[in-house]
Parts: C-alpha cells; structure tokens; sequence
C-alpha cells in the first residue's frame, strides 16, 4: 500500500512538474535592446518598462544595455533576432546605423516597435514617439518670450549644448529651437558645442563656452543633465545668474526637481513612450492578426516654476 501511494505522491509531481514546464515554455519572449543606461532618462525608461513587463506573468522579460555604442547595440539586437522573442522593442542609438538590423527582425518575421527615436528607413512595425522638433519649438518660444520681456525686444545671445550628433532627438532639437528663434536676427547662438547627453560632457563644454565668450543670457541644453551640466560650470565660475538654462526630459526627480529649485528657468516634459508601446505590445503578443496604427504619437508638456507651485 505504501509502495502504491508512494508511486501515486510520485505521478502527481511528476505531472505538475510537467505543467509547470509546459507553462514556462509558453511564456512570451520580450526584449528591450536600450541604447544605454547611462541617462537617467534611459534609466526611467528602463525602470518602467520592466516594471510593466513584470505584470504579465506569462512574458519572460529581457533588456540589453547597448552603453551609447551603436556597434554594440546592432551586434546585441542581432543576438536577439536569434533568440526568436515574440516581441522586440528598441530605442536606438543612432538613426542610420540601426535601419539596416531593425529591418532584419521585420524581415525575420519578428514585430518590432521603435521607442521614441526614429531611423532613417521604416524599419519597425510601429513607432512610439513624442514630436522633438514641437518640443524644440516650444523652447524656442520661451526663449523669444524671455528675451523679449528682459530687454524690452528680442535680442540676446544663446548657448546650445547639444545632444550626439546624426541622433534624430538632437537634430530636431535644434532644428525645432531655431524654426522659432531664427525669425528674430538679433537673438544669437554665440557658441554651439556637442555633449552626447551627459551632465560631464556638458560641465566640460559650458567651461568652454564661458571661457569664449563673455555674455550670455540663455543656456539651451537638449537634455536635463547637459543644462544642468552646464549650469554646474557656470557657477564654478561665479556666473550662473548673468543667465537661464533651459533643458529638455522633465523626469519629475530631475528636470522638474532642477526647475522647482531654481536652477533651470524651464523643462520641456520629453514623453518615456514606454506605456504606450507596452500597451501596444500586449496587444500584438494577445492576437497574431493586431495591426498596429504605423506610430503612436504621445504628446509634451512644458514646466515653469509657477506649474510646480
């Protein structure tokens, strides 16, 4: 009897062991190939992104961290197209570097949605994305705005630290800022300088910049860090208030935290894009024959102190 009841005890584990496996085989794989952690924008998204994932108890989740490094960041998304995942979801580095690989996982058969930055070809089943060059735009308002109110008409000079170059957020940045500010000659950009994104970079080029050029009103970086990177320089050299810094992310314990302290003059919110393209996962991974819309716009907000009140 107890040889009877032992075999049984036996069955029973061996068949929910075999459920288990049979459930763990029939988990979705997704993968976020990021192209770095280093941001700590990147790092928001990143945070979220598996925060959301870990929900869906039937999605295995995996990100690869590409370290700001396109080389790196197409050999990680080939490794993915081999891994077969049900879903793929890259923010790119780089807009050209990155068509060629993204088109072999839509090629592969493999849905792919590209995260808020675009590539020079289509290559994606669809685009989550925040309009970088509206979001230029409306720092370029602020700043004919403040000009304008400071000496009584729109005139100054404008540092820009920018973020990498041929990147599409960078490029439209700049390309947005100055569709508004370019209509008034007398507002200048009297020193422009490239800082990848990161706060160092940025401390590095403003000391270049005050060293260049003697006066200064407004400091437009691309991204939070870099205007704050930029401002750390200019108080190192005792003139952080001969002018303003405005900044581009919002992240609510950054740029939002920047602005709230007095350190930036604005942020422009840059949408995360991940709920949405999660969103839009889902549903891809839930029903084989979804089509998703070609791209999901998600819209920007503007922050000034007075919003934070």
């Amino acid at each position: 009897m107890f040889k009877k009841k032992l075999f049984m005890f036996t069955l029973v584990l061996l068949t929910l062991f075999a459920i288990n496996e049979g459930l763990a085989e029939q988990k979705k794989l997704v993968i976020f190939s990021q192209c770095n952690f280093g941001e700590p924008y990147r790092a928001a998204q990143n945070k979220l992104m598996e925060e959301l994932w870990a929900k869906e108890p039937d999605v295995e989740f995996q990100i690869f961290d590409g370290q700001a490094d396109a080389a790196r960041q197409i050999s990680q998304i080939e490794n993915a197209i081999r891994q077969e995942p049900d879903l793929l979801i890259v923010a790119p580095l780089q807009r050209d570097s990155l068509a060629k690989v993204m088109g072999q996982a839509v090629k592969a058969g493999i849905p792919t949605i590209c995260l808020e930055r675009d590539i020079i070809e289509p290559n994606w089943t669809t685009f989550s994305r925040s309009d970088n060059r509206k979001i230029g735009q409306m720092a370029g308002k602020f700043v004919v705005e403040y000009l304008t109110k400071k000496y009584g008409e729109p005139k100054g000079s404008i540092v820009e630290i920018e973020g990498m170059k041929g990147v599409e957020g960078a490029l439209n940045r700049h390309a947005g800022f100055w569709d508004v500010v370019a209509k008034y000659p007398d507002i200048k950009a009297v020193h422009t300088a490239t800082a990848n994104w990161f706060q160092p970079e940025a401390v590095d080029r403003m000391t270049e910049a005050l060293n260049a050029v003697e006066e200064i009103d407004v400091v437009y970086g691309h991204n939070d860090p870099m205007a704050y990177g930029a401002y750390l320089a200019a108080k190192e050299k005792g003139r952080e208030k001969e002018m303003i810094f405005i900044g581009v992310d919002g992240l609510e314990n950054e740029g939002q935290k920047y602005v709230k302290e007095g350190i930036l003059a604005c942020t422009v919110i840059y949408p995360l894009c991940v709920q949405e393209a999660v969103e839009i996962g889902k549903k891809i991974l839930a029903d084989s024959n979804f089509v998703p819309e070609n791209t999901y716009e998600v819209e920007s907000a503007f922050v000034t102190p007075d919003m934070l009140k």
